[in-house]
């Protein structure tokens, strides 16, 4: 099993990127992005199986996440994301294969797509494209702002997450904690910066149609993974991904919702172990 380290990256406007590191240095390196809510522990089983089939994985908490700084000009613009993850590459030497979840695959697919130059070796798109149910956000957003009085306890935000979800609540409260910050009043929050909702409500036709034309321009390899039963992304939305990146991969977990690894994870990280190792 690999122990994780934690990390930090500088990056512009002086904010602190935290991460976990798993796996040998010398290895061929996995960057692992997560959604908008999430922290990098959502990464945690992943990037250990995946550090064990022999590369270096770096599990980052996105700016205003997790133990990554919150900005003070509350600014978590797409642009500023990317500038961030531009920013921790350009700290590395080498070519990283990325895996990036929801906000996480956006970001990562403008960065690529939006270059001349081939900056990742290999990328990975978990239920993301740029087509959107845009219903389904809205319900998403909608729970992420419903709790901002924070949980008096584990299980409160346990059952919360269950009846979002429609499904019972599970029993590991250690994985629910790495989402949550206890407050000195004794209440446990998001872990995350409320601001960031302020820029992720307003993405729309204009982001869908800049992903577009980023994805129309990639020619590394590429995985596409859909959770079948997803609130977010469609049937029709993936085939569309896969007619504008014809040269893509594609796997669609069946038993997982928008938050596939968490959902799957198992299945997710079979999925993108094979891919990683062109299996």
């Amino acid at each position: 099993m690999s122990i994780s380290k934690t990390l930090h990256f500088s990056v512009s406007d002086d904010v602190n990127i935290a991460a976990s590191s798993y796996g040998y240095e010398q290895n061929p390196v996995v960057i692992m992005l997560h959604g908008a809510g999430q922290t990098r522990h959502s990464w945690h089983r992943s990037a250990q199986s995946i550090a064990a089939d022999g590369f270096y994985v770096l599990t980052l908490d996105t700016r205003g996440h997790g133990e990554s700084d919150w900005c003070a000009a509350r600014d978590y613009a797409i642009d500023t994301l990317i500038a961030d993850l531009l920013g921790i590459v350009s700290q590395l030497d080498c070519q990283p294969a990325v895996v990036g979840a929801s906000l996480g695959g956006i970001t990562a697919l403008l960065a690529q797509g939006e270059r001349t130059d081939q900056l990742f070796s290999q990328l990975v798109l978990v239920d993301i494209t740029p087509s959107i149910d845009m219903q389904g956000v809205a319900r998403i957003l909608d729970f992420m702002s419903r709790f901002n009085g924070g949980f008096g306890t584990l299980e409160e935000a346990a059952e919360a997450i269950a009846q979002f979800k429609n499904r019972p609540a599970g029993k590991n409260r250690q994985g629910l904690s790495k989402n949550l910050r206890l407050g000195v009043d004794g209440r446990y929050y998001w872990h995350w910066d409320p601001a960031l909702l302020d820029h992720v409500r307003h993405f729309g036709a204009e982001l869908m149609e800049r992903q577009r034309a980023a994805a129309k321009k990639l020619s590394l390899p590429v995985l596409l993974v859909h959770g079948k039963m997803s609130e977010i992304v469609s049937d029709e939305d993936a085939g569309e991904f896969l007619h504008l990146v014809p040269h893509a991969r594609y796997v669609d977990v069946a038993q997982a919702d928008h938050m596939v690894a968490t959902d799957s994870n198992d299945a997710f990280t079979d999925a993108v172990s094979a891919f990683l190792n062109n299996r």
